[in-house]
């Protein structure tokens, strides 16, 4: 297994793959249909346009098996050294220790982007997640509960964070 910056010719495929099977068999994303191909166009044009790292995990064969990004927090100035992470690892390969590398990858590139706030919206029932956040260092900020409705049931969402050293100089504006 290695570690590569994805890129759109590169992985959309395979990164609307795993979000695809993520839609339609958990609550990892609180999405109803499959994405289709063109919505990638626009996912890495947002990735590119704001500097936003995407993290990839390969097999020696060139698959990928598990991704890792993160992306504008809340649309307000004030807001700019936080970001919302998000990390999927393919169905076959979950528990193996891949999340955990894809998230301390993504970690070390916010630190190196003087990134201050690491948020993830987190279904609050899915504690694989939860667990795996909390043994990186993020730590519980607040639940909304009944904030999603899927697969007929109403789904709390726990948001929890990690607050990074950098930037040594934050500024205004």
């Amino acid at each position: 297994m290695r570690l590569v910056p994805c890129t759109e010719e590169a992985h959309a495929g395979a990164i609307l793959a795993i979000l695809n099977e993520a839609i339609a068999n958990s609550t990892a994303l609180y999405d109803y249909r499959p994405r289709t191909p063109e919505s990638m166009v626009a996912w890495f044009a947002t990735k590119r346009a704001n500097g936003f790292p995407v993290v990839g995990a390969e097999d020696d064969s060139g698959k990928l098996l598990g991704f890792a990004s993160y992306g504008t927090f809340r649309a307000f100035p004030a807001y700019k050294y936080t970001v919302e992470h998000s990390v999927y690892v393919e169905a076959g390969h979950r528990g193996a220790g891949l999340g955990r590398t894809l998230m301390e990858a993504i970690i070390a590139e916010a630190v190196a982007r003087d990134v201050h706030v690491m948020v993830g919206a987190i279904d609050a029932a899915n504690a694989g997640s939860i667990g795996l956040h909390e043994r990186l260092g993020f730590e519980h900020a607040g639940t909304v509960r009944q904030a999603g409705f899927k697969f007929g049931r109403w789904l709390d969402v726990a948001f929890y964070q990690r607050i990074l050293s950098t930037p040594l100089n934050p500024v205004d504006g």
